[in-house]
């Protein structure tokens, strides 16, 4: 590896837009949740309250669920509801252009995979470390390729 990919196993995540989307469905499933408790109303409005605050909090933590992690074989993208594996040999490219999203992995089947795990929102400068980081890792050739002699694409 070069001096500028980071150590495997690494995961890249939007640490910044977690951080803020899982406090936020704490705060208001607590909020519901004593607000259900205080006021003088039956126990299917309390549960409806307690469950409004469950379904949001469930929202914000699937929306906190993108990431990517690289490690010896290849790479883990999961984003909202899925999560493909790939071997290194299977990304060819790392791209983040300015007003994406998120980094797009261009695939050997011609086909792009959106990595929703690194994206510039709240945290652009991490963001584009990230996509610096897995780009190195990714333009190696994937470091079990060259550990066993393989050439570096």
């Amino acid at each position: 590896m070069t001096d500028s990919s980071p150590a495997l196993p690494v995961t890249f995540r939007p640490t910044h837009t977690r951080v803020v989307l899982l406090t936020a469905g704490v705060t208001v499933f607590v909020a519901l949740t004593v607000v259900a408790l205080m006021l003088d109303m039956g126990g299917g409005e309390r549960a409806s309250f307690v469950f409004t605050g469950a379904v949001f909090l469930a929202v914000l933590v699937l929306l906190s669920r993108p990431r990517v992690t690289a490690d010896a074989d290849g790479i883990t993208v999961v984003n909202l509801t899925t999560k493909r594996r790939l071997a290194w040999a299977q990304v060819l490219g790392v791209r983040l252009r300015p007003g994406d999203p998120w980094v797009s992995l261009d695939l050997s089947d011609g086909t792009s995979l959106p990595a929703m795990g690194i994206q510039p929102g709240i945290a652009k400068q991490q963001a584009l470390a990230h996509a610096r980081a897995l780009r190195s890792l990714v333009d190696e050739g994937g470091p079990r390729q060259q550990a066993h002699g393989g050439a570096a694409r």
